[in-house]
């Protein structure tokens, strides 16, 4: 049976789609931008504190559905400048280094609110 996953601890959806859905025991967590979920509003032009905030938020929603960083099995990051790639794998590293998930990187024209970064996983229990 699917499960409509949100948490307060993550920024709302800016969409028509849900933070995350837990099925059969996998968890899908949408694309996570680095917005401060009490605001609304963009952490900072820094790529590296960026990628943190989109982590974060990541966290947020994955443990609010019982699951931790370390059930990621498959990661997707979007970045508007692959430049920042070291950077942001640096960020990355701190809280999926460990776990070491599949994953793609790839650059994008454009991101939701003109971000420089978005993350989307995969959890499994």
């Amino acid at each position: 049976m699917k499960k409509i996953i949100h948490t307060d601890k993550a920024p709302a959806a800016l969409g028509p789609y849900s933070q995350a859905i837990e099925i059969n025991g996998m968890l899908f967590v949408s694309g996570q931008i680095p917005f401060v979920p009490e605001t609304m509003t963009l952490i900072s032009e820094d790529v590296k504190e960026q990628t943190k905030q989109s982590l974060e938020n990541i966290k947020a929603i994955i443990e609010s559905a019982g699951y931790s960083m370390s059930d990621v099995v498959k990661a997707s990051v979007f970045i508007k400048n692959m430049n920042d790639f070291t950077a942001i794998n640096e960020v990355y590293n701190e809280y999926l280094g460990e776990v070491k998930p599949a994953r793609a990187c790839v650059e994008v024209a454009r991101l939701p609110k003109d971000v420089k970064v978005e993350i989307e996983v995969i959890a499994v229990k």
